[in-house]
């Protein structure tokens, strides 16, 4: 007979194993979908590493590649058998003393230097070609580039000699042959672009619109390599690859051991009842065990490091924050700390506006990549998503703030400053920083209040380029086809501009638009007269209609006619003002300080409503959103259409906007320009300030001013209007500097005007000696 007792406890439920192999099922599901997503994570990472480390070795052998070549050229042409075959004019004896021992050479020729054959006929002789001669005929160096040539890509050496220019082609793999050798995988994407010319490529080539984000420049060469990786998922969670593959292992050593527990292969330690306790008097209550020896006390944590202490100590000079934007020049004032700071600061103003979003774009300018590299990094520290746009305009950078809803962005770009300088445009929220918002950027670095995002922000690459010129070409379209040299000045905007005119029906003849940092040509600088020389020629060689030119960035516009005439902006302004209003009477125009004194005049008898205003791209913005004005322009060439586009500085769309006016028109785009008012006026007239600054003489100026007959405006500095013309008087806000400007109907009125600005201004500053 079998007895049972009354304490005996019932068999454990089956349903505790079913659980535990539910669980366990779960937590492999869990582990491996987290193991994937890492190691997929892992694999991009490698892929995307193994592409830069694969881009800079071809940017490293390629530069040296490049000089090399270049160098050949310059000691054969300093050889004795050269100079003295050159010096005796007998080009013959010369090619063959350039071409001796030196088997690559495919092709050796001496042409003058009016190069007449090849603008007679520059489709034939290739565009290219004439570019590298034009080039190589400018001081003492040899310019080397790819060009086409016997109806196929090569590489050619250009130099100036008494004669004109020695021209040497060589074979494409001459330059190429390192990039050629670089392993790239089939998933990635490699190419070595010349401008919008793509040389070499490699890969997938269903990435090459967005290589630009990772393109690197060859030196100083014109070439860049640009790089391209698929699209890589975010993380589970927003985790990176090493968190997800922990947390997968975790995962599957917790279900390894629910199923052992299901199993039994594991027992886990038995709950004890009351009565349990009581018959083994060995056994504690948790109460007893607390009374007879409490838990130790857990030592106070250690406070944490100050915060982001590295970067505090991050020297940051206050004079780069300036009145329209950040600049510096890099290497002194400028470097990716600094950047990264910036950034940092950035975020931390779109994180109290509650905005997640920016765009980050830059120029052609060497320092770039780098620059954009820190300032990404900050703007992810304080928590905010970064859309990289890579190598773009100014106004492509804006456009893409609306065109992707992110309502910010930053435009790493020194403008139209020296190849050294670099620096930012900045947009939060629709609203382009300026004045206080940028020194309060710099007091939030120099105070340390710099959010930091409980997470780095996500980033992603895009390109927006296609897009910015689908939108503006389904808008704009030339009646009539009109001829047109560009003129990027080796600019960013030489890689989209061209492409813009055409799609909107215009023939292109491009000039200096292959991006180059160093800006070997010119200065990007369309407001100063000498830089348009070169546009001016072109334009005459090939019987263009009009020729435009863009600064460093591409936001600012410069024009002249067939007959090389400069067309300033304020004029231009006229055109377009009277466009806008045909479709919006009554709207408002607004102008700055600088423009001429017949543009309130011609506002009126179009039926628009005139406003003069301050200098500065982000003040003019400013006021536009302040007051909805339909159209604003400066002196130095920035136009800012709220009529069918945003509002922003765009010197890309000014243009198409300037090409669909002039082919809408019977006369010849001279004639229509021709019928401007215009007057005789002064370019810019520059005073150093050495004691003191600027703003203190503009006060001094302002308040012992007393020109008779004339209207005062000091909306910025003073402005003193006469019937017969104008002059003024501002302090620059981004260099050390009194601007003047003057105009009149004549030159007596012009020179009397200037008289009595000079007078007064030695009577207040002495010291500063005008010339003007």
């Amino acid at each position: 007979m079998i007895k049972t007792s009354e304490s005996q406890s019932p068999p454990r439920a089956p349903q505790h194993g079913r659980v535990l192999a539910l669980l366990a099922v779960l937590l492999v599901v869990l582990a491996v979908w987290l193991g994937w997503m890492g190691v997929r994570q892992w694999r991009d990472a490698q892929l995307a590493e193994d592409l830069q480390r694969a881009r800079d070795n071809a940017v490293t052998t390629l530069t040296s590649t490049h000089a090399a070549q270049a160098r050949k050229l310059a000691e054969r042409l300093a050889s004795p058998p050269v100079k003295s075959a050159l010096a005796a004019n007998d080009t013959v004896a010369a090619i063959a003393a350039i071409q001796k021992d030196w088997p690559q050479v495919e092709h050796v020729e001496i042409l003058p230097g009016s190069l007449d054959a090849g603008y007679a006929e520059p489709v034939t002789f290739g565009f290219s070609k004439l570019a590298l001669l034009e080039d190589g005929m400018r001081g003492d160096h040899v310019a080397a580039r790819v060009v086409r040539d016997d109806k196929q890509p090569k590489f050619g050496l250009a130099a100036a000699v008494p004669q004109g220019v020695v021209y040497v082609r060589l074979p494409l793999t001459e330059l190429t042959a390192g990039f050629d050798a670089v392993s790239v995988a089939d998933t990635a994407y490699l190419a070595l672009r010349q401008g919008s010319y793509d040389v070499r490529e490699k890969g997938n080539a269903a990435l090459k619109e967005g290589a630009e984000v990772l393109a690197h420049s060859v030196g100083k060469t014109g070439l860049r390599v640009a790089a391209a990786v698929p699209d890589s998922e975010a993380g589970a969670f927003g985790m990176g690859a090493l968190p997800s593959l922990i947390l997968a292992g975790l995962l599957a050593v917790l279900a390894v051991a629910a199923l052992l527990v299901a199993r039994g292969g594991i027992r886990l330690p038995r709950l004890k009842s009351r009565g349990d306790a009581e018959e083994e008097g060995d056994e504690t209550t948790l109460g007893q065990a607390l009374q007879r020896e409490p838990l130790p006390t857990p030592a106070r944590a250690a406070p944490p490091p100050p915060k982001d202490e590295y970067m505090r100590q991050i020297a940051v000079d206050p004079g780069i924050f300036r009145a329209y934007d950040i600049r510096g020049i890099v290497g002194q004032t400028l470097n990716v700390e600094v950047a990264e700071l910036i950034g940092q600061a950035i975020g931390t103003v779109m994180q109290e506006e509650d905005l997640s979003d920016i765009v980050v774009g830059r120029d052609g300018r060497l320092s770039g990549p780098d620059l954009v590299d820190g300032l990404v990094a900050g703007l992810r520290r304080a928590g905010r998503n970064v859309v990289d746009i890579g190598m773009a305009s100014t106004p492509v950078a804006y456009f893409a703030a609306y065109h992707l809803r992110t309502g910010s962005c930053v435009a790493v770009t020194g403008s139209h400053n020296p190849p050294d300088y670099n620096g930012f445009k900045i947009v939060v929220g629709g609203r382009t920083l300026s004045g206080d918002a940028i020194t309060d950027l710099y007091n939030r670095i120099n105070e340390n209040r710099l959010h930091t995002g409980k997470t780095h922000g996500d980033l992603q690459q895009r390109d927006v380029a296609a897009d910015y010129i689908q939108r503006i070409a389904d808008d704009v379209q030339l009646d009539r086809p009109l001829k047109v040299v560009v003129d990027a000045g080796n600019g960013v905007a030489g890689d989209i501009a061209p492409q813009l005119l055409e799609a909107i029906g215009a023939e292109v003849i491009p000039l200096y638009c292959d991006v180059d940092g160093t800006f070997p040509n010119h200065h990007p600088d369309p407001s100063e007269p000498h830089n348009l020389e070169d546009l001016i020629q072109t334009v005459k060689r090939f019987d263009a209609d009009l020729g435009v030119a863009f600064d460093g960035d591409g936001d600012r516009l410069g024009v002249v006619t067939k007959e090389g005439e400069i067309v300033f902006p304020d004029r231009l302004l006229m055109l377009f003002a009277a466009d806008v209003l045909e479709r919006n009477p009554g709207a408002l125009i607004i102008y700055d300080v600088k423009c001429t004194g017949k543009l309130q005049a011609w506002v009126l008898r179009y039926g628009g409503t005139p406003m003069m205003w301050k200098t500065g791209h982000s003040l003019i913005k400013a006021k536009m959103r302040e007051t909805g004005a339909e159209l604003a322009g400066e002196m130095s060439g920035h136009f800012f259409f709220q009529e069918r586009w945003y509002g922003f500085d765009d010197g890309l769309y000014s243009a198409a906007r300037l090409l669909e006016i002039l082919a809408g028109r019977p006369e010849t785009p001279s004639e229509v320009l021709a019928t401007l008012p215009d007057g005789i006026s002064t370019p810019e007239l520059k005073v150093p300030v050495e004691t003191g600054t600027p703003h203190e003489v503009v006060e001094r100026f302002v308040d012992t001013a007393n020109f008779e007959g004339a209207r005062i405006s000091t909306t910025d500095g003073l402005r003193a209007d006469w019937d017969d013309g104008w002059g003024l008087l501002r302090a620059s806000n981004t260099t050390p500097i009194l601007v003047l400007r003057f105009e009149a109907d004549n030159q007596e009125a012009l020179a009397r005007i200037k008289d009595a600005f000079r007078a007064h201004l030695l009577t207040i500053a002495p010291e500063l000696k005008p010339t003007f």
